[in-house]
This record gives structure tokens, sequence and C-alpha cells, in this order.
């Protein structure tokens, strides 16, 4: 018997939902979206509300009961469970792990640059304001539309503060962003994807957060025509690689990857490590924010419990190599500044 589709609700201006939309056309697996609100559709199923609630909300069934679910990285690994085929995690640790950073890098500060640019250049918030609501309900009456334009502008900008942007980090994020984008240009000038020549799942996560620079927003969509044609053009590649047939080849060993993907890692380990380290620093002080020096300034940002388990989680998994496959991990890492990151103990 065919399964039902897994149904799940999120915004089209949401680079998570992006990203699990395209994830699950490559995988084949048999879904159905609504685009709107999460905690609106847990009403209507009369299903308890997930803490916290954010786009996008997956809806499963167990053993009878609906639950709803948030969190992108491990509904993917709960897809590979009930999915095995057309997986998006490689079976070598070592080439996971470094999947697993990809993914991670793309989630908690590409989502930075989304963030940035959405709301803190005027044109691009006014753009956004003015897009989400229609996002959510394209026939949302005119008075209404404008009540939800001046909600949202107001709550979003308001809330710059919580990844870190402002008038002192702006340069910091925009020469992220560029030499992120670099980095894309000249790694995409030597394989299909990430990890080589089919989908990981960390192609996914700069996907979900490509699809809003690249496609929504107008000023890093500028930027991205000009610095990496090619990751405007992999954003429409990636929306739908359904009928892409991986093979477990297309993987390379980590030891075969070109020496391009040390470039993303370069980035990870300029301005996320530091960033990670910091806020873990905070959250076992109880600090409510943070600073460091990230790129030759001084970051202050709300402290995100979160991210601090994201760091932990990354630690755990590194650990979990067995030692030849850690050390793999520590020469290709190597000044980079990743392992910043990463402790055996």
């Amino acid at each position: 018997m065919m399964r039902q589709p897994i149904r799940l609700v999120g915004g089209t201006g949401s680079p998570y939902t992006q990203k699990m939309v395209a994830l699950l056309r490559y995988r084949r697996v048999p879904y159905a979206i609504t685009w709107g609100q999460p905690d609106q559709a847990c009403d209507a199923l009369g299903v308890k509300k997930p803490a916290p609630i954010f786009m996008p909300t997956f809806f499963f069934e167990e053993e009878g009961t609906l639950t709803a679910t948030t969190d992108s990285t491990p509904i993917i690994r709960r897809l590979e469970e009930m999915y095995p085929c057309r997986s998006v995690l490689p079976e070598d640790p070592v080439l996971a792990f470094i999947d697993y950073l990809i993914e991670d890098f793309a989630d908690e500060w590409c989502t930075k640059y989304m963030f940035h640019y959405r709301w803190h250049p005027k044109n691009d918030a006014d753009n956004a304001a003015t897009l989400l609501p229609l996002g959510l309900d394209v026939s949302l009456p005119s008075d209404a539309h404008e009540q939800f334009k001046r909600y949202i502008a107001d709550r979003q900008i308001n809330r710059l503060y919580v990844v870190g942007s402002n008038d002192t980090t702006a340069p910091i994020i925009d020469a992220s962003y560029r030499r992120f984008l670099a980095a894309m240009e000249n790694h995409l000038a030597n394989q299909k994807f990430m990890l080589g020549n089919r989908p990981a799942a960390g192609d996914f996560g700069l996907y979900g957060q490509l699809t809003q620079l690249v496609g929504f927003d107008p000023t890093p969509r500028t930027i991205a025509h000009e610095v990496s044609p090619r990751t405007v053009a992999w954003v429409d590649h990636m929306h739908d690689q359904s009928g892409h047939e991986p093979k477990e080849q297309d993987w390379p060993r980590l030891e075969d990857q070109p020496e391009s993907l040390k470039g993303l890692m370069d980035e990870i380990g300029r301005v996320y490590a530091p960033a990670q380290l910091a806020n873990a620093r905070a959250v076992k002080a109880g600090e409510k924010t943070w600073e460091s020096e990230i790129d030759g300034v001084c970051w202050a940002q709300q402290t995100f419990p979160y991210q601090a388990k994201c760091l932990q989680w990354t630690n755990e998994r590194y650990r979990a190599l067995g030692n030849t496959d850690r050390a793999r991990v520590d020469t290709f890492l190597q000044n980079t500044g990743v392992e910043r990151m990463l402790s055996r103990a």
C-alpha cells in the first residue's frame, strides 16, 4: 500500500520550509504542504503545538496519534529511517561529519545573512513586509494585508539584534556573505554539489537559505549575481532534483574532494566557530548576551541556548568517530579554524 503523504505547513519566505520541500522532492517522498501558519494548522487539526513552533511544522502519525514537530535537521534523519532510498546522508562517517558541519553552518550562520539583508536595508524590509503576508494568503484583503505588513515589519526589524545585525556588524555580515559566495563559485566550478555529484543534507541546508538570498531579497540577490552566477544557477537546479539518479560513488572520499571544499570550511572557521564558542561560554555562565571578536570587529548579540546545543551535537558526532576517521577529519580541517570548535573530551 502507498503511504499517505507527509503533511507539513510552512511559508514560501521560510528558508527551512524551502530546504525541506526540496529534500522531499529529491527523495521522492510523497508530501502535502499547506502554505500558512503552523499554529493555526495545529489548532485546526487539534494537535498539540511544538515548543517553539516555527516553519516548517511536520505532522507525523505515531501509533494512530498525529503529532507536530519542527527542526529540520532531526526531521531529515527521521525521514531517512522512514524512507531508506535516495539517502542524503553519506555512509562514510567522515563525509557524513563534514556534511553535518555544512548543514549546521547553513542553518545557524547563513540564516544571519538572510535575516540581516531582509530587514536591515530599507528597500529589502519593505519588499519582505509586502510579500511575506501574501506568501501565506495571496487573497488577503487589502486592509488586512496592510495591517499584517506593518506588524511583521515592526516585529522583525526590532528583532535584528537577535541575530547580531546592526550598523557595526553589517560590514562583517556583508563581507562574510561575499566570501561565502566566492567559495561557492569556486567549488561549483569543480563539482555539482558540495560533496560530489549527488546532493547531501548540507546542500539542502545551503539551498534553503539561498532561495531567499538569491530569489526573494533584492540586495543579496544583486550581490549573488555579481559574485557567483554559478550559485544563482545552482539554486535553480536544486529546486527540483527528483530526476537525478544518485550513485554511491557520486560522493568521493574526503581525500579525493577538490581543494575548493576547503573554501567553505575556511569561512566556517573564520566566522561561525568564534560565534559558537562565545555563545557556548555565555550559556554555560548563564549570561544573556555575549561578545566576541569576529573578523577583527567586536560582535555582540543575544545568547542562544539552542546554538549551544548545536555545538554540543557537533562535538558528540566528532567524538563518535573512530580514531582513524577522526584523524582524517583533523587533517582535512587543519588551519581552517573549524578545529577550534571540536573537542575530543
